[in-house]
């Protein structure tokens, strides 16, 4: 990034983006390792929005991005938008320093396919691992820095996903 077009961090917008709860039958949570990371950093499927392009229309498309298939039924959206802040050191490097971080329309879609569906080996890999987790489970797989957005997130839509206490 040059100087001319330095945002200082706190100064800069947040990129809008959608976040994607994938649940299966058993109501267990998609979770990919990153790509680009050689630490765990796992994570559900999330993108950016296009310009012009509605939420909904992006989390299909961002699905079928990441994970090979959009054979989901969208059963869930969230109330708002929820914004978390990427550590300074990351949002220096990532998106050409613009954003200070995201702001998330998160969905809960119903896995509808067999595993074997599921291809992670993308024109553009973003995993290159993923697994199914329990839903109570997830927070622990997630990066420090995302924990926040992810108990909101689970706080939301618990009750849509139904948990099954075992």
């Amino acid at each position: 990034m040059s100087k001319t077009s330095y945002i200082p961090y706190a100064e800069r917008p947040y990129r809008k983006c959608v976040g994607l709860m994938v649940i299966n039958r058993d109501n267990q949570v998609f979770v990919g390792q990153r790509v680009d990371q050689t630490a765990e950093a796992w994570q559900m499927p999330q993108g950016g929005i296009d310009e012009g392009e509605d939420p909904q229309t992006a989390a299909l498309r961002e699905l079928e991005e990441e994970i090979g298939t959009a054979n989901v039924e969208i059963i869930a959206e969230s109330d708002d938008w929820i914004p978390y802040d990427l550590p300074e050191d990351i949002a220096d490097k990532v998106w050409k320093g613009r954003f200070r971080g995201q702001t998330q329309k998160w969905f809960v879609l119903r896995f509808l396919g067999p595993d074997r569906e599921i291809n992670i080996d993308t024109d553009h890999p973003e995993f290159n691992e993923w697994k199914w987790c329990d839903f109570n489970d997830l927070e622990t797989y997630i990066v420090p820095f995302k924990r926040q957005i992810y108990r909101k997130v689970m706080a939301q839509f618990e009750a849509v996903v139904m948990v099954d206490e075992r």
